[in-house]
């Protein structure tokens, strides 16, 4: 019976723990190169879960980074390169009391200034923006919520943020050039480890 039960004990610690599943990435394909998104949904499901759907229903191809703030963010997500504003799907909650900050290469959802109005905007932080982290649960302080990180392609990120911009359609710090999306994909694992 004891040489039974150490047989079963060495076969239970011969098991491979279970692997915790890898976060997705993304690859924008734009006008001015590639960037890489890995996105975080154990710490942003609802924001991840949304953003999933409009990669994966091809929203975001052709459209545009319609606001560029160099030494701030750039955003996109909401409009054509004829500046027309895109149908999107309903708001989502704010998660922005999540832990994650708005640090260089952070994503984060863009919003009205209704704190849970996020439907399909975002912005890459260009540096540390703490003045947009989570602080208190009132319209200032509530946040923005971050959902993942630049991987690969802040290099791009820094070179859109540099376009020289105006105002177009009643809009300020547009691209004078449009900034196009032109891909948005999912990376499957085997993609990312070879790429």
């Amino acid at each position: 019976m004891v040489c039974s039960l150490l047989m079963l004990g060495n076969g239970f610690s011969q098991e491979k723990p279970k692997e915790k599943p890898k976060n997705p990435h993304v690859l924008f394909q734009t006008s001015m190169g590639d960037i890489e998104l890995e996105l975080y949904p154990e710490k942003a499901p609802i924001s991840v879960e949304n953003f999933l759907h409009y990669v994966k229903s091809g929203f975001y191809k052709n459209t545009i980074f319609h606001r560029v703030i160099k030494g701030f963010m750039i955003q996109g997500g909401g409009f054509n390169p004829q500046l027309e504003p895109l149908r999107t799907g309903p708001p989502i909650q704010n998660e922005a009391g999540n832990g994650l900050k708005n640090r260089r290469g952070t994503i984060a959802y863009a919003r009205t200034s209704e704190i849970h109005s996020a439907t399909s905007q975002f912005f890459i932080n260009q540096v540390d923006n703490p003045f947009l982290d989570h602080r208190d649960n009132t319209p200032v302080g509530f946040g923005y919520a971050v959902f993942g990180k630049v991987v690969k392609g802040m290099d791009v990120v820094d070179k859109i943020a540099d376009v020289p911009t105006g105002t177009q359609k009643g809009m300020n710090d547009v691209p004078l050039k449009p900034v196009i999306i032109l891909d948005a994909k999912i990376l499957d694992s085997h993609e990312k480890d070879t790429q």
